[in-house]
């Protein structure tokens, strides 16, 4: 007799990490066909709002780019749009929880452990399209009193701190990934589901941020020898 029987309906492990692969996919062709419909081209291909478009020079002079820069954004800006649609996941989720549990008196001894798998797995892989857009916090009592090149300046000078960060959380997270996947880890609840995709996530979120961090360095570089030539005002 499986551990699972009579719980009522669980999801399987293969249902969950397969829709999860599947179904930001699904929903952004979806959502492309719909705008492709209702909205013209140059909205339609208009960049989202950044939260601090006034203080990073380098999202205020979006043309200072070469070819590894746009590649690394374009990798940040799509591996944002595909985790957005988790979010969904999680509402669905819960609704159902809140159904079985308050309706019918079988609540689930799996919704709460996918749905803050799934949210931590969504924090980490976001951490890429944050930084592009400008959305991590900043202690900004310094920084924006200074002139637009020192603001730059400072933006290269600080990036050391971050990729000390950044390196240390790929090593970690490689380390975590190789043990978890070695000793087939499942988590300790009844579920059981695999552990090492979550773990995994977290190392393909790392590089993503390190490579974030990477195309904003070159364009600050980029930017501060260009402001220094006159070249942008």
């Amino acid at each position: 007799m499986s551990d699972l029987e009579g719980f009522g309906f669980v999801m399987p492990h293969w249902l969950y990490w397969g829709w999860l692969a599947l179904m930001p996919t699904v929903m952004i062709t979806l959502n492309n066909f719909l705008e492709k419909k209702r909205i013209n081209k140059e909205e339609l291909h208009s960049n989202p709002e950044n939260i601090q478009v006034n203080e990073d020079p380098v999202i205020t002079h979006p043309l200072v780019h070469n070819k590894l820069t746009r590649c690394i954004d374009w990798f940040s800006e799509k591996s944002g749009l595909f985790i957005a649609f988790w979010t969904v996941n999680a509402v669905c989720f819960y609704f159902f929880e809140v159904i079985m549990r308050y309706l019918f008196n079988m609540p689930t001894i799996w919704v709460h452990e996918a749905s803050y798998l799934l949210l931590g797995m969504q924090y980490v892989l976001a951490g890429g399209f944050a930084l592009l857009h400008g959305a991590h916090v900043r202690v900004d009592v310094v920084y924006n009193l200074l002139p637009e090149r020192g603001r730059v300046g400072m933006d290269i000078f600080t990036s050391m701190f971050f990729f000390i960060f950044a390196i240390a959380l790929v090593g970690t997270s490689w380390v975590f990934f190789r043990d978890s996947y070695g000793m087939s880890e499942t988590t300790v609840e009844t579920w059981g589901i695999q552990y090492w995709p979550v773990k995994g996530v977290m190392l393909l979120g790392a590089v993503s941020l390190l490579l974030a961090g990477i195309s904003k360095i070159l364009k600050d570089i980029m930017l501060f020898i260009r402001m220094g030539r006159g070249e942008v005002v």
